[in-house]
This record gives C-alpha cells, structure tokens and sequence, in this order.
C-alpha cells in the first residue's frame, strides 16, 4: 500500500500561541496565536486598532509579551533579543520606512548584514584582508539587489532625498541583505503610487520562489488577496478566524468586523 502524508505533521517557519498583551491597563493582545508554512506568503489583516503592529513587535521582540510563546524555525525566540531574532532569519519593515536620512542609499544597505568582521576594533588590525573581501562582496550584493528593485542610479544619492515609496522599496531592500528566511512587511504598499505597489507585489513574488516566506500586514485588500497563500484576521486584540483568501472573502464575520458590511 503506497503511503500517506495525512499523518505526518507539517514543518511550521513560525508558530506563536496565547500571545497577549496590555498596556497601562489596557488590553491589546488577547490569547493571540499565528503560524506559517516554510515557502508561504501570509497576510494579516484586521481593522485599525486590531493589534496587528503589537503582533508584530512580540513576534520580532521589540517589546516584552505577558504571556505567550513564540517558536521560528523550529526553536523559541521569546527571549532572544531583536538583532539575535534578525540573525536568525526573521527580518521586518515597518509602516512608515525607517531609513537613515544623511547616509546615501548605498549605505544604508552596506549597514545590514550582520556580524560584519570589520565591527571589532581588533580585527581592524589583523583580519584587514578578510574585511576588505567582505566589504566587496557586500556592495557588489547591495548594488544587485538595488538594481533589482530600480533603485541602483540612487545608490549615492541621500535616502532622504527619496520618495516614500522609494523609501519602502529600500526598506525591504535593505531587510533582503540580511538573507532573511521570514520577512514580515508592514503595511508595504500604504502611501505608495500604483506603479510602486506593483513593483513591491512583485518582488514579494520573485522573492518567495527563491525560498523566503512572508507575513504581511495590509490594507489594501486587491494586494492580500493576489499574494497570500493564507490569511489571518484580527479584530479588538483577538484571532477572528483564519482561511484562504476565498474563504476570508465570503466569511461573513470577516465582512462585518473588517470590511463594514
């Protein structure tokens, strides 16, 4: 009799169960769990005031959960710093793009991949070779992904002489330097002209046939719809269900929660 895999556990990138949190008082995550496939691109989604960011920053440990537990691939991260949980694997963006102003383009791509040897003093004087071929390889790394997302003829220019959907395209480009396994992507199309947001969707897609999984928060509901594998939904602090987008499209607490209908 051939075998089958009904019985074999799926591999899960990412997994946070009960995750909860308040602030003075007020609670903003209640019992909050979310997970994810290897190879996925998921959304999250949910009205303003969800939660949805706060998830976000428990996941990436940006701030302290009160309960909860966080696993990624394969071992749990609570307690890990933000810089180890990005050494791991899981990189984000955030809604409006964290750039660094008075440094050019190109710089603020070289400042990404981490550990770089040249970070030691010591090793300024007797690992210099080392460093110079990592400084080479990183550019020429940079300089690729730059072109890879049209941004290369601003490789010396400032980024904050940028658009900002220019800003969000060197946002995610700079989190692509780290060689991340999860990219979570908040709100990565918000402000953006419809030329940028097709451009954003993508290099989602290119991006995750080459093996990096997404989690995105959105809003625009043509972009969830088209990219996501799976849809999670937030409402007042709260899992309100999870789908396919078809699913999530005909759930009718969805539509009320969410859409307003």
């Amino acid at each position: 009799m051939q075998k089958t895999s009904a019985n074999i556990p799926q591999i899960l990138l990412l997994s946070a169960s009960g995750l909860s949190k308040s602030f003075d008082g007020l609670e903003v995550l209640n019992n909050v769990s979310i997970s994810l496939k290897p190879g996925s691109i998921t959304g999250l989604i949910g009205p303003n005031g969800a939660g949805k960011t706060t998830l976000f920053n428990l996941l990436c440990h940006f701030i302290d959960p009160d309960r909860g537990e966080i696993i990624f691939d394969g071992q749990p991260i609570h307690d890990l710093q933000p810089y180890q949980i990005a050494r791991k694997g899981m990189v984000r963006t955030f809604q409006i793009a964290r750039v660094l102003a008075r440094l050019t383009v190109l710089d603020n791509m070289l400042l990404a991949p981490s550990p770089q040897t040249g970070e030691q003093f010591r090793q300024v004087w007797f690992q210099s070779n080392k460093i110079l071929a990592e400084e080479r390889e990183n550019q020429e790394k940079a300089m690729f992904i730059l072109k890879s997302v049209g941004l290369a003829d601003k490789a010396r220019d400032y980024a904050g002489a940028l658009s900002g959907g220019q800003r969000k395209l060197l946002e995610i480009a700079r989190a692509r330097m780290c060689n991340p396994k999860l990219l979570l992507l908040d709100e990565p199309t918000a402000g953006v002209n419809p030329i940028l947001v097709a451009q954003i969707c993508q290099h989602v897609i290119d991006w995750n046939k080459k093996g990096i999984s997404f989690l995105i928060i959105e809003h625009n509901m043509d972009v969830v719809m088209s990219l996501c594998d799976r849809i999670w939904v937030l409402a007042e602090g709260k899992n309100l269900t999870n789908g396919s987008p078809e699913e999530i499209q005909n759930n009718p607490q969805v539509l009320q929660a969410y859409l307003g209908n």
